[in-house]
């Protein structure tokens, strides 16, 4: 670790996972059964802080297990963003989206989307430095962190934020519904209860990020994915577009998990390539120009080929 990582460790680096699992409201199986996740991301996060040359990044990110490194280069990304905040000329995230993250954009810009979160950044607002499809997970990302970091306001008072368009809420509150499975630590009649409780035509973009976090990162049996999606019936499609677009990201980057795989049997009645295939055919031919974000679109397709 150079001089300078070690002050940017001290001045931003998060202490303790644990601590902000065994916040009030967290579930007691969240961080049992997530642990390792909460972990990998303080990995990410901290190597981006210590020393974010991108040789040096890349080979800490791939020491990570390869089941966790989507969420280890995650953490980085939402390193690279606060510091291209400090110093913007340096344009570290442009540089390691476009090389040692490319393969992991997806998970990459949810960490973005944490950053502006901290940084009390409006995502819409930085969507031209980024990607033209995928830019605008970060509103997810920043959707994640309100829902986890201020959880009175956004889970218990189901606050809406007001400087987001409503493409940009609704995928808010795909950031929001995959926040609750991980501090429910995955405890279904919990999540369950706590989506109920939003207003009504907030609960499928809910269940979608629902969807996409029991798949990616896991935390239960297969026993507990039926009952999620018995409880959830009447979503199904968003539960399965959730799981599917799980299931591609994890093949794009190339680190399969028998947990997604799992989910994407229950929830799109295929396995996580067939459902991979699903994500990657409806991302083909999107419009360039669009009165809707292209990642509505390619959202909305994936839904459609699973509603039918």
């Amino acid at each position: 670790m150079t001089t300078v990582g070690a002050v940017r460790r001290r001045l931003f680096g998060i202490p303790s996972a644990k601590a902000v699992f065994s916040r009030p409201g967290f579930a007691p199986e969240a961080w049992e059964r997530f642990a390792p996740v909460a972990t990998s991301l303080m990995e990410g996060y901290h190597a981006a802080l210590e020393d974010p040359r991108m040789p040096v990044l890349a080979a800490r990110l791939e020491a990570v297990e390869p089941s966790l490194k989507g969420f280890a280069y995650e953490g980085a990304g939402m390193g690279l963003a606060a510091l291209d905040a400090i110093a913007p000329w340096k344009r570290r995230l442009e540089a390691f989206a476009a090389g040692p993250g490319a393969r992991h954009v997806y998970p990459v810009y949810v960490g973005v989307g944490l950053a502006y979160a901290r940084l009390k950044r409006t995502p819409e607002a930085q969507l031209a430095a980024l990607d033209p499809l995928l830019g605008w997970v970060t509103a997810d990302g920043y959707g994640f962190h309100e829902a986890f970091f201020k959880r009175r306001r956004y889970v218990e008072q189901h606050a809406v934020p007001t400087r987001l368009s409503r493409h940009g809420r609704q995928y808010f509150d795909q950031g929001v519904g995959r926040a609750l499975w991980f501090s429910n630590g995955g405890v279904v009649d919990r999540v369950t209860r706590l989506v109920a409780g939003f207003q009504p035509d907030r609960h499928a973009d809910l269940w979608s990020g629902v969807g996409l976090a029991s798949a990616y990162g896991g935390g239960v049996d297969e026993a507990a994915l039926r009952a999620l999606l018995a409880h959830a019936s009447a979503y199904r499609p968003q539960l399965a577009r959730g799981a599917a677009t799980a299931a591609w990201g994890r093949r794009t980057a190339g680190n399969p998990a028998a947990h997604t795989d799992l989910a994407c049997r229950i929830f799109c009645e295929s396995g996580s390539d067939d459902a991979a295939d699903v994500v990657e055919e409806a991302a083909r031919d999107l419009p360039v120009i669009s009165v809707e974000p292209r990642y509505e679109i390619w959202r909305r397709r994936t839904e459609d080929r699973f509603a039918t």
